[in-house]
């Protein structure tokens, strides 16, 4: 615990260089992108069914993603560590980016849940039955908390202070004021093309970094 401090108080303390700052303003679009997208997801998938089934689902949708992205950042430091992993934790987020960009242009819509606004853009159909609902509600979980994860984890690698109060800023935002989110990307598309833009120069540093790294990169591995 006195670690975590340390690195925070270390990390913050620099806050004022660039690599700090630049990692820190990542962290802090990436966590409010990908929490407004979770909620539009899940009101999307939620949308179909009746009142009471629909405010479950979405409990249960805000829950699971807490739950996951907690049990995610205890393990994600160790898991960046493999070698490997980097670049397919790379490959992952160009395809959320890509998600994003339907997400943005979507082919067409659903009625969408009064709980969540922007959900009826979302291109998601809604599920038939509360079961349907919640399993695919906690499969989207899964995919979009390790997401969220790795993503921050890539944007702030080297300054482990920032990427714990990033986790923690995403697991709030998450329960707090993921619907919020999701209005204003709605409202102001441009929101959700910076976002886009982020998480793709993530991508990119991971799919490089994934290669050519001494420690976890895969060409170093090769040429042994």
């Amino acid at each position: 615990m006195l670690d975590i401090w340390n690195a925070i108080v270390t990390d913050f303390s620099n806050l004022g260089s660039p690599s700090a700052m630049s990692a820190f303003l990542q962290v802090l679009m990436i966590d409010v992108m990908l929490a407004g997208d979770n909620a539009i997801v899940v009101g999307a998938l939620a949308a179909g069914l009746p009142v009471e089934q629909r405010r479950k689902v979405i409990l249960i949708g805000i829950v699971a993603a807490l739950v996951l992205r907690i049990m995610f950042a205890l393990v994600v430091t160790q898991l960046l560590q493999i070698v490997g992993l980097i670049l397919a934790g790379g490959l992952l987020l160009l395809w959320v980016a890509w998600k994003m960009y339907r997400e943005l242009h979507p082919a067409g819509g659903a009625g969408g849940s009064p709980e969540i606004e922007g959900d009826e853009h979302s291109g998601v159909a809604p599920a038939k039955s509360f079961a349907a609902a919640a399993w695919a509600v906690a499969v989207a979980d899964v995919s979009m908390s390790l997401d969220n994860v790795l993503a921050v984890a890539g944007a702030a690698r080297d300054h482990p202070g920032i990427l714990i109060v990033g986790l923690v800023l995403s697991v709030a935002l998450m329960g707090v004021a993921a619907n919020i989110i999701a209005k204003y990307i709605e409202r102001y598309r441009w929101i959700a093309y910076v976002g886009l833009l982020v998480i793709l120069y993530v991508a990119a540093k991971m799919i490089y970094e994934g290669f050519i790294d001494p420690n976890v990169g895969v060409l170093p591995l090769l040429q042994r």
